[in-house]
């Protein structure tokens, strides 16, 4: 092949540059979302396993607070047994609650993604500024 190009082979092989460059960089990003959005499945997961948790937690200490009621006027030895062990099922129980509340606040889906997007989108700008 001779050293000179012509503008048009020039034009293709810089075209096809590009599309490559485009295609590899889109390939690395749809990987990237594909991670994120794995990742974001499994948080999720965990999520609702930890409201279970706390949603059975907090029906255990409601059914040892109505238990210490019934109890109310035996012994008093009981009353304090009763009352320690509700006490420290609902505690838990809300405790829980409030942290997946924190948890599940939080935005995360595709949050990588679209902050390398947002990069690209601004190195593209950068190189068409004269």
């Amino acid at each position: 092949m001779s050293d000179r190009q012509g503008p048009a082979e020039r034009l293709f092989i810089a075209t096809k540059r590009l599309i490559t460059s485009l295609v590899r960089t889109g390939e690395t990003r749809l990987r990237l979302a594909v991670l994120e959005l794995e990742e974001e499945r499994a948080r999720l997961v965990s999520l609702l396993l930890l409201a279970g948790i706390s949603l059975v937690l907090i029906l255990l200490g409601l059914a040892a607070v109505t238990l210490l009621l019934v109890v109310i006027f035996w012994d008093t030895h009981r009353l304090m047994a009763i009352g320690i062990a509700a006490g420290v099922l609902l505690v838990s129980g809300i405790g829980l609650g409030l942290w997946v509340r924190r948890l599940a606040s939080r935005p995360t889906l595709l949050k990588s993604t679209l902050k390398h997007l947002a990069t690209d989108r601004e190195i593209l700008e950068r190189r068409d500024e004269p």
